[in-house]
């Protein structure tokens, strides 16, 4: 799941700017954006950048320590021998973190917008993923238990392959009632307006993630689900669907909608039309409608609202450039969120996100430079 680029949509409540080239249906009220009802007063163009808060973006996931090695051909699997045999570099890694950390870079003040909850062991690799997640500027809250180790994804990488070996371990024992659940945990969760889970999630704490979207939807605030993988719709339909009503914001890339339409019994493969229906499920909160947002690698970026269904055509990279497209996914998801905490119009949010992909794509991991170049 790669980079993407420009466009524009509208309805109800998610009122999007016509960007180069791109198709708008105005509504009657100006220049909304996600976070708004149309009719509402648009904001003045030119003004400064709004200040954020602390804590205003919050996620949660499988919070994994990546580790990345170049390794010699005869490295097979021997993973624990990773970090005697070869010089590695750590990261904060696991799908919803790199997301979430995406964000933070790209919003860069103030530090610790983002918040992230999952669950880690008390061992070395926690320490050092407390303190990738510090660097990151991302307040991090871990569930931290003594039963599992935290949950590793070792990149391998050889000339230009690369092999990912991922360890859920101790992000599979996350506790709504050990740790969400706690008073000072659930005033962070309040304190946000926007909220962004992977589906993988689903597998861990649905009721976790179910409590979380009720909360967003029950207070008018935006929560974001991404179908993940294939797996997660075909055998986590049930938490799925229990969610789907409260989800204002679904991302996905081609091959994942694919199997939801199948799975939904939409009897088509035409990923517009998959948008188009999955954008009109039932939903909770009918102040906002739905907004899908399906990547396709080096192809358009697909946008259904209630009104219409758009593409955008991604950034363009030199083939040569590309080192590792594993990031790109989770890169556009974040670059996306970073301006819909802002309450940018829809077309900015997914611009931002191809931008970010594209910085991703051209390094190795989901890791990017100091600080972005996005105007």
């Amino acid at each position: 799941m790669a980079a993407r680029g420009r466009g524009g949509a509208v309805a109800r409540g998610w009122v999007a700017r016509a960007v180069a080239g791109g198709s708008v249906a105005a509504g009657s009220g100006g220049e909304a954006t996600l976070g708004q009802r149309s009719g509402a007063p648009p904001r003045p163009g030119g003004e400064a950048m709004p200040t954020l808060s602390e804590n205003v973006l919050f996620g949660m996931g499988n919070p994994l320590l990546d580790i990345c090695a170049v390794v010699d051909k005869d490295f097979l699997d021997k993973f624990e021998e990773l970090v005697k045999k070869f010089k590695v570099e750590y990261h904060a890694g696991g799908s919803t973190q790199n997301s979430v950390k995406v964000a933070q870079w790209m919003i860069q003040s103030p530090y610790k917008a983002a918040t992230f909850f999952g669950c880690i062991g008390k061992d070395k690799f926690g320490e050092i993923l407390k303190k990738k997640a510090e660097e990151a500027h991302v307040d991090a809250h871990y569930y931290e238990q003594s039963e599992e180790p935290t949950g590793t994804c070792a990149a391998c990488i050889t000339s230009d392959n690369r092999s990912l070996v991922a360890n859920l371990a101790a992000a599979n024992c996350y506790k709504k009632e050990k740790h969400l659940d706690l008073e000072k945990n659930w005033k962070l969760v309040e304190k946000a307006k926007v909220y962004y889970i992977a589906g993988f999630f689903l597998t861990v704490s649905p009721e976790a993630v179910l409590k979380v979207a009720a909360q967003a939807s029950a207070n008018n605030k935006i929560f974001s689900l991404n179908l993940s993988a294939p797996f997660i719709s075909q055998f986590y339909k049930e938490p799925m669907m229990k969610v789907m009503p409260y989800v204002d914001v679904l991302f996905g890339n081609e091959t994942e909608a694919a199997t939801f339409a199948r799975e939904q019994g939409f009897e088509t493969e035409d990923i517009k039309e998959i948008a188009r229906k999955t954008q009109a499920l039932p939903k909770a909160n009918t102040k906002r409608q739905r907004i899908v947002v399906f990547t396709q690698g080096k192809d358009d970026t697909v946008m259904a609202t209630e009104n219409e269904v758009t593409t955008f055509p991604v950034l363009v990279s030199d083939q040569s450039e590309i080192v590792d497209t594993n990031g790109a996914g989770d890169a556009f998801v974040g670059g996306f969120l970073s301006q819909l905490v802002y309450d940018r119009p829809v077309t900015e949010c997914i611009r931002a996100g191809h931008y970010a992909a594209s910085v991703i794509i051209k390094r190795s991991g989901c890791t990017f430079p100091e600080k972005p170049d996005f105007h």
